[in-house]
């Protein structure tokens, strides 16, 4: 009596998975990969925006390397042997030194914040162009997600994925069309 009964219920186990596993198992979803940087680098709108971040930071350079320059010549003049100063010209040669290496560092500092400041702005305004340039792109194609490969110098996100998956060049089109 009991293995007959084990061997209904088994029977019944058995018939309920071959119905009930179809009801769980759905299409499978398609899952892009693309690349943040190389749509940065690659379309137009962000080809600019990245040449206009190097135009800052290079204008804020040359200053820099001016700033540096001048320091330098009031160095080189202080320790010049043939220089023939008097003690109180010297002091306030070395105070002027002083100082103006104060405000060198500080506009260093402050050109360094200004940079990475403009730099975060940049990013975060191109990862939503980027991101809505993605959504297009897996709308059209039918992609239920579109994941960010990351890069190895940040965080790497996908470990492995196929070429095929690979929606970087469509997104780039894509984001073009989008920021002309």
């Amino acid at each position: 009596m009991m293995n007959r009964t084990n061997m209904i219920g088994l029977a019944v186990l058995w018939y309920m998975a071959q119905w009930a596993t179809p009801l769980y198992a759905g299409d499978s979803a398609r899952v892009g990969v693309l690349d943040q940087q190389t749509v940065m680098e690659r379309s137009k709108a962000g080809k600019a925006a990245l040449d206009d971040m190097a135009g800052y930071a290079q204008t804020r350079q040359k200053i820099i390397n001016a700033d540096e320059q001048e320091l330098k010549e009031l160095q080189q003049s202080l320790e010049d042997p043939n220089t023939k100063l008097t003690d109180a010209v010297r002091q306030e040669k070395e105070e002027q030194l002083r100082s103006k290496v104060e405000a060198y560092q500080h506009r260093v500092q402050e050109f360094n914040r200004e940079v990475q400041q403009k730099r975060g702005e940049m990013v975060a305004d191109y990862s939503r162009k980027i991101a809505a340039a993605a959504q297009s792109v897996a709308q059209k194609e039918g992609y239920a997600a579109i994941l960010d490969k990351g890069n190895d110098a940040m965080l790497r996100i996908v470990l492995y994925h196929q070429a095929a998956l690979d929606v970087t060049e469509s997104v780039v089109k894509e984001f073009d069309r989008q920021n002309p």
